[in-house]
């Protein structure tokens, strides 16, 4: 893989197309575990690996099973089960190897299971690369799935961040909690807006 397109997926995937500013997916996360920022990266982590793993396993799948035998028309349904497994295979993992970071995390993984970004990760594999205008490979997925989680956490971090703050502050009593959040939200998500209008030389308009 160029050097050129490793960099345009993964400014593409963390900062254009950002799972949560731009298409508004996995807001559960993002509102509910962005009071503390170790919280925030924990969960993140988390949903990287997985968003890594199910974007691997997807486009197997996909080349191997559905499309040789004709039943494409199952993919939500295969990707759902296999992103639950996988979720519940992590869940075991940390579990043995690591007992207290399985105690740590044991809240989160509920929310990993049914993170919509993850599904539509894995969803994105079997679309065409919009740098290439080919299918994605098997490395190119994987890079997209890892640079999507990235991005993912990076957001919730800078919310947990912002959310600290506004709490060690003053806010009027009608703009506590969750309404100085979604406000703060939508700052975010006009600041990344601003990414919209990066592109590339090799392609005619942004990611």
């Amino acid at each position: 893989m160029k050097l050129t397109l490793i960099i345009q997926i993964s400014i593409g995937a963390i900062l254009i197309n950002n799972f949560i500013l731009t298409r508004m997916l996995g807001l559960c996360p993002f509102l509910c575990v962005t009071k503390k920022i170790s919280g925030a990266v924990k969960i993140g982590i988390s949903v990287t690996l997985v968003m890594g793993a199910a974007s691997v396993i997807a486009w197997l799948v996909d080349n191997i099973i559905l499309i040789p035998y004709d039943i494409t028309f199952l993919r939500i349904v295969v990707f759902i089960l296999l992103i639950a497994s996988l979720v519940q295979f992590t869940g075991m993992m940390i579990q043995k190897l690591s007992p207290e970071l399985n105690d740590a995390m044991r809240s989160y993984l509920p929310l990993i299971t049914t993170n919509c970004a993850i599904l539509a990760v894995a969803l994105l594999t079997i679309q065409d690369n919009p740098y290439t205008g080919i299918s994605f490979t098997l490395a190119e997925a994987l890079l997209n799935g890892i640079m999507s989680g990235v991005g993912f956490m990076i957001v919730l971090i800078i919310m947990a961040g912002i959310r600290e703050k506004i709490e060690s502050g003053t806010v009027l009593k009608s703009l506590e909690g969750l309404p100085i959040a979604l406000i703060s939200a939508g700052l975010i998500s006009l600041a990344f807006s601003g990414f919209a209008g990066l592109h590339f030389p090799s392609t005619p308009g942004g990611y």
